[in-house]
């Protein structure tokens, strides 16, 4: 049996233990999910359409990967205008295994997992008072101690080393003079000022990026591990010279 659903805006067919690339779920790898919204099923030409949504049916999937899509780049030129603008876009991916195909309004082996939100709403309002009192009672010595006690001058440094941190660039730039990475085709002044914030400064650099590099700079910087590869490919040509 087969059915149709849809999820994320878009509409796949799918049957039992199918693997399937979705638009993300908020759920944990092993949790089993639940897609109501089915337009039809059916088995060979025996099929049944819903308008839009057939009643009853539900299809529930487990939860095999928390992932992401490959970078697609929006470029965007006006001639003449000196006007540039360049997007990068990654699109975060579930990956599922269909695990049943339910019809009639029938119930899932596995229950799928409750939401955070459910869980805290399920609360009883006697425990929610307890928990604040005890948050309270904890925290009134621990503020009169702050007051009494002057405040520490480490935690300002470690919030500057963790920022420094956080802005240091990906690769180390070497001494000399850099080249002019708009040579190489695809490269424009955008990129290879994006490129240059990042240590990137040599053909020389670029043709010794290694493929654990490339996926280094693919997840951190707006340009696809496809375009990073051709860029090295030209850059040992340009190395040579």
């Amino acid at each position: 049996m087969f059915a149709v659903i849809k999820t994320g805006g878009k509409q796949y067919r799918v049957a039992a233990n199918d693997l399937l690339k979705i638009e993300k779920v908020e759920a944990k790898v092993g949790d089993i999910v639940e897609i109501g919204n089915v337009l039809a099923h059916g088995e060979g030409e025996n099929v049944t359409f819903g308008a839009p949504f057939v009643d009853g049916a539900m299809v529930t999937a487990e939860v095999v990967e928390q992932g992401k899509n490959r970078t697609v780049i929006a470029f965007k030129k006006r001639r003449r205008q000196n006007s540039r603008r360049k997007i990068g876009h990654r699109q975060l991916l579930t990956t599922v295994r269909i695990a049943e195909i339910l019809l009639g309004g029938a119930k899932p082996a596995k229950k799928a997992a409750a939401k955070p939100e459910a869980k805290a709403e399920a609360k009883a309002p006697e425990a929610k008072a307890e928990v604040a009192a005890e948050a309270k009672a904890e925290a009134a010595p621990k503020e009169a101690k702050a007051k009494k006690e002057p405040k520490a001058e480490a935690a300002p440094k470690e919030a500057a080393a963790s920022e420094e941190a956080k802005a240091a660039p990906l690769f180390k730039a070497p001494k000399g003079e850099p080249d002019d990475l708009t040579v190489i085709k695809g490269i424009g002044p955008v990129a290879a000022k994006d490129l240059a914030e990042q240590g990137i400064v040599t053909f020389a650099q670029l043709a010794k990026l290694t493929d654990k590099d490339v996926a280094k700079i693919d997840e951190h910087m707006p340009f696809s591990a496809d375009q990073i590869k051709d860029w090295r490919e030209q850059a040992k040509e340009l190395a040579k010279k």
